[in-house]
């Protein structure tokens, strides 16, 4: 029998230390096995490969000679069976394909020097680009640049999965954010840090108080996640809303309504991540996000393809489960860094603010600002239903007076809604009641008062001032 090539080695050295240093040195010269397994179902969203394990969340490629290479993510298993999600078409996929493990994964195109992977982190992982390089870019949720411009520089690649902040560390939110939308401003005052639901049906106007918030926030960086919706409304805002002052301080991440569940599921994180990023170096940063509900909508897909079994109104546990894990990413980091104020749309289904979603999305808000399309349907935008909707934090970041105002305010003016049909069908006496009767006098100028076009700003400094003529009796005359 021939020596092996340890007992060689073992043969030259001198103490069983040196050989043991020796073989550790081989071991780690030497590559590993690839561990390749086969693609052996695919139903409706999902493959199904045997003979390859791979933790959730981590990507692979499964590729033929016919085709080129499909990218899917790992989003459950059974046994030895693993189910991925792809990111891509899978037209033209047959049994028998390759599934193997990715490296630490970066979209291409590759991105520059800078494009260095840890080797700590997990092999299959994904990574996309952040960093102040994708200031004023345009790319899709695998971070590839959609606006021709060019590639993408001073960025890295990092995972998006990252350690929550402890609840302990954060700052509190103690400062109010100018928004610019008189309604915001007065009644619903927003403060730096918090998390807002915009809870709308289609075609009330969110996306046009989105535009506002983007045009007059106070914010070092506004980053946009346009996930599920139509694609025609990304070169829109970009354009109409954004404009070329608004665009030089954003990234848009855009994942519309004909990519992938799994991209959809993926443009959502990517926007928090690029969000948290700047957050991490000092930035005050805006976050808006529509929708909310799509998201919800592609782990639902995600779900049900892998045989979790619906729960409330045809949505699995996992989407309820993953709605605060994405909405907590954002608010305030550590004390004395930098926030994450996020706006996040959710679509009400029929108008029906108990959608299961919705009633979710609610519960772990910070506050909802609400669209009534009654309002809408008049001509009143934006249509901000000042009675259902409700800031958590306003107490915290305005002053005494300030709060007083607002609480008068809603009181005229629910006063007004309360006894509205009797006014118009003409049965109420006026002297009747004195609270209806000073409602009815303000309600005119009240009204204008919650009304703004989309090219005005509402300064936060004017609150107070203009809170207090919409309250007084002389309000009208001015």
């Amino acid at each position: 029998m021939m020596p092996t090539e340890s007992t060689e080695v073992r043969d030259t050295c001198a103490t069983w230390q040196e050989f043991l240093g020796r073989a550790n040195d081989n071991v780690k010269r030497g590559s590993t096995l690839e561990v390749r397994g086969t693609l052996t179902r695919l139903t409706g969203l999902v493959l199904e490969a045997s003979g390859i394990r791979v933790p959730v969340g981590s990507q692979c490629v499964v590729s033929m000679q016919s085709r080129a290479p499909v990218l899917a993510e790992v989003v459950g298993f059974a046994g030895d069976r693993a189910f991925l999600m792809p990111a891509g078409d899978v037209y033209g996929l047959s049994s028998g394909a390759s599934v193997a493990p990715a490296a630490a994964y970066v979209p291409v195109p590759r991105l520059g020097a800078s494009d260095a992977v840890d080797s700590q982190e997990h092999v299959g992982m994904l990574r996309l680009p952040l960093g102040p390089g994708l200031l004023g870019r345009v790319v899709d949720a695998q971070g590839i640049p959609m606006d021709r411009m060019g590639p993408i520089i001073d960025v890295s690649s990092k995972p998006l999965d990252r350690q929550p902040i402890n609840a302990m560390d954060r700052a509190p939110v103690r400062q109010a954010l100018d928004t610019g939308v008189r309604a915001i401003n007065a009644l619903l005052t927003v403060g730096r840090g918090q998390r807002l639901g915009l809870f709308a049906g289609s075609g009330v106007g969110k996306s046009v108080l989105l535009g506002m918030m983007a045009r007059y926030t106070e914010a070092d960086v506004i980053v946009v996640g346009l996930i599920g919706e139509r694609g025609r409304e990304v070169k829109e805002f970009i354009e109409d809303i954004l404009g070329e002052q608004g665009r030089a301080r954003s990234v848009v991440v855009a994942a519309p309504a004909d990519a992938p569940p799994l991209l959809r599921l993926q443009g959502a994180s990517y926007a928090t991540a690029i969000a948290e990023s700047f957050r991490d170096s000092g930035k005050h940063v805006l976050l808006l996000m529509d929708s909310l509900t799509r998201y919800a909508m592609a782990q639902r897909e995600i779900a049900l393809a892998i045989g979790e079994p619906p729960a409330t109104k045809g949505y699995p546990p996992s989407c309820f489960a993953r709605l605060p894990q994405l909405v907590e990413r954002s608010g305030n980091g550590l004390a004395g860094a930098g926030s994450i104020t996020a706006f996040y749309t959710v679509l009400a289904e029929g108008d029906d603010q108990q959608d299961p979603i919705a009633d979710a999305a609610r519960a772990i808000l910070d506050g909802h600002i609400v669209l009534s399309r009654t309002l809408a349907e008049s001509g009143h935008y934006p249509a901000i239903d000042v009675e259902q909707s409700a800031s958590r934090v306003m107490h915290n970041v305005i002053s005494r007076d300030h709060f007083e105002l607002a609480r008068r305010f809603r009181a005229i003016y629910s006063r007004y809604q309360r006894g509205r049909d009797l006014v118009q069908i003409g049965a109420y006496v006026r002297g009747s009641d004195p609270a209806l009767d000073e409602a009815i006098a303000l309600h005119d100028g009240m009204s204008r008062f919650l009304q703004q076009n989309m090219d005005e700003q509402a300064p936060m400094g004017s609150v107070l001032q203009d809170l207090f003529a919409a309250t007084s009796p002389n309000f009208d005359a001015q």
